[in-house]
């Protein structure tokens, strides 16, 4: 929502500025101007970009209308469901999850934290990471490492999408100014036009460089910086996580464990201690 939001403050600023000066809207209409700079965008994005790169870029865009990844009530299924895992594994060994992991869609433990269960790459990674303590790795830095290179896998996929937006917004101004010198190569061939039609014809070029400046800084720009912001989200929550099931490793009780993971939260989404608590004391 907040997305839609700025779309309608930078174009209403830029229009009531515009209109404040007495110009004329139908001067901006010009869309012989976006058809150029909007599509030798997406050609040059299509060119600098492998096919995966293009789709992960695509599906990242429905980050926009979801503000953040997660709020305060992922976190703390997020916790509940560690701490029941982790309770499970100390009174009946690790091998008492197994089922659990093994099919999350199945497992009532899951089922009661809809949140996580529905996210599956939270899903995965909570699973993948619990699945290495079954198998019988007890080396906690063994598995620190294996969780941190699955989860720098994430992170890049994610920020070269988010760089590959940004990227085409970068390159919008220089289209706009293609933009612009192809009209002001139109308008050349009426050099001897009488003024008020030149300047038109200039004006209407001009609407070129406007176009790809706005967009760039405006709208495509910011959308890359938003989708890098978004990974970085989801990394934090995945950290959340690692810190939780590296606890345990440690041999540290449930609580403790959970109490890591809630040390670990964004202070914006981090639960209280009694209402994590209470939380606990509802199952």
């Amino acid at each position: 929502m907040l997305f839609l939001v700025g779309v309608f403050v930078v174009f209403g600023s830029v229009v009531t500025g515009y209109l404040m000066h007495h110009g004329q809207m139908g001067v901006l209409w010009q869309p012989n101007e976006f058809v150029i700079i909007i599509g030798a965008a997406i050609g040059s994005f299509i060119i600098s970009n492998p096919k995966d790169t293009i789709m992960d870029s695509l599906k990242g865009l429905k980050c926009l209308f979801k503000g953040k990844p997660y709020n305060k009530k992922h976190y703390l299924q997020a916790l509940c469901l560690l701490f029941f895992i982790f309770k499970l594994m100390k009174t009946k060994g690790s091998l008492a999850i197994e089922a659990h992991i093994d099919n999350p869609h199945e497992s009532e433990l899951f089922k009661k934290y809809p949140l996580i269960l529905h996210d599956h790459h939270v899903t995965d990674f909570i699973c993948d990471c619990l699945r290495l303590l079954v198998m019988g790795v007890a080396d906690h830095y063994q598995i620190e490492d294996m969780i941190d290179r699955d989860m720098e896998v994430h992170h890049h996929e994610g920020l070269t999408a988010a760089g590959a937006v940004t990227n085409m917004g970068d390159a919008m101004p220089a289209l706009g100014i293609v933009a612009a010198v192809l009209g002001v190569i139109t308008t050349m061939k009426s050099i001897s036009e009488p003024p008020e039609v030149l300047g038109g014809l200039i004006a209407a070029a001009l609407v070129g460089t406007f176009t790809g400046v706005l967009l760039s800084y405006g709208i495509i720009a910011p959308i890359g910086s938003f989708m890098s912001k978004f990974t970085e989200a989801q990394g934090v929550f995945l950290r959340c996580i690692k810190s939780g099931l590296i606890s345990h490793l440690q041999g540290n009780s449930p609580t403790i464990s959970v109490e890591y993971i809630r040390k670990t939260m964004p202070m914006h989404e981090r639960p209280g201690f009694k209402e994590v608590e209470a939380e606990l004391n509802k199952e």
